[in-house]
């Protein structure tokens, strides 16, 4: 009985081990495709006292444009790349704007008014500032007139520093200004597999996402070809009713409440002012809307977050923090690249 004993104890003495063993040797994964990328030199070197850099913008004629980071951001690379460090663009900007960068994690003293003196990090929370880069165009009265949330193409930001230089948000909304500046066509709407022909969506029981496209949209062809063609996206957004539209299509539409609309006046309701744009859905409530460039992890991590019910119970950063962690551990990378 006592050599039964000590052989069960043996036995599970070296399961046990092993087990062990093979957790403390998990390779840990990592996090890829981040990009350290500094402000250019010739953007302001402000003391932060934001009222004060909006008066010396106006004795110049320029707005302020606060330049939200973070940094390895890769799409904060990829939009100082092509537009802040690259002509006619930057030419364009260094003439008609002041240029202020913000690091979302920073530490420094910031004194955004007279109201709010915080820190970058505190700032940024408290603007909502959710996507890098985050831009906020400021007026002459230091208040917020437009907000970019993440990346946009040259093609597309040229027309909201027109907007917003002509100081045309004194009359009318940037979505509208956008419609009727965005006319030359350089895409054709493409079919996919995962598309569904709906025209009443208030019928539509389970997660439900939207996808807004259009002619003008420069970066659709991106889209499809590695974003919808990864494979750990597809298998995320099967889970989903996926519906495309035309966002200048005047077409019958009815909405996820019931109302007749149609896709052009839905986008403009949604304020969907990137394409392409998505919205997603779940029990009839708009969950998460994507109004700028996301690589594969950060796409499908925001169907998953739907998808998995997590949405339910925490939400998307608290989702993200956790889900990196997850994966790290068990010993996955993480890719942020294209």
């Amino acid at each position: 009985m006592h050599q039964i004993q000590l052989s069960i104890m043996l036995t599970l003495f070296l399961t046990l081990g092993h087990g062990l063993a093979n957790a403390d040797t998990t390779k840990r994964g990592e996090i890829t495709g981040g990009v350290a990328h500094s402000a250019p030199d010739w953007f302001k070197e402000s003391f932060l006292e934001i009222a004060d850099d909006v008066d010396e913008a106006n004795d110049s004629g320029k707005h302020v444009l606060l330049f939200f980071q973070l940094n390895g951001c890769p799409y904060c690379d990829r939009m100082l790349s092509e537009i802040f460090e690259a002509d006619p663009l930057m030419s364009y900007i260094q003439e008609h704007f002041d240029v202020i960068a913000i690091n979302v994690r920073g530490d420094r003293e910031i004194a955004f008014n007279e109201e709010l003196s915080t820190t970058e990090k505190k700032l940024s929370e408290q603007l909502n500032v959710w996507a890098t880069p985050g831009i906020i165009f400021l007026d002459t009265n230091n208040k917020p007139v437009v907000r970019v949330d993440g990346y946009r193409s040259p093609d597309r930001f040229k027309h909201i520093l027109r907007y917003v230089a002509d100081k045309t948000y004194k009359q009318q909304k940037l979505a509208t200004y956008l419609q009727q500046e965005l006319k030359t066509s350089v895409y054709s709407l493409r079919p996919n597999e995962l598309f569904s022909e709906l025209t009443d969506l208030s019928s539509v029981s389970g997660p439900l996402a939207v996808i807004f496209e259009d002619s003008q949209c420069h970066d659709c062809v991106e889209f499809h070809q590695h974003t919808l063609a990864d494979e750990a996206v597809i298998k995320e957004l099967k889970k989903f009713t996926i519906l495309r539209l035309d966002a200048s299509s005047k077409a019958p539409l009815v909405d996820v409440d019931g109302n007749t609309t149609t896709p052009a006046e839905w986008a403009s309701q949604l304020q969907m002012t990137y394409r392409p744009g998505v919205a997603l859905f779940a029990d009839g409530k708009l969950l998460r809307r994507y109004d700028s460039l996301l690589f594969r992890h950060h796409f499908k991590e925001g169907f998953r977050w739907i998808s998995s019910g997590s949405y339910k119970k925490e939400d998307y950063p608290t989702y993200s923090a956790r889900r990196t962690e997850e994966l790290l551990a068990a010993g996955e990378n993480i890719d942020l690249s294209r």
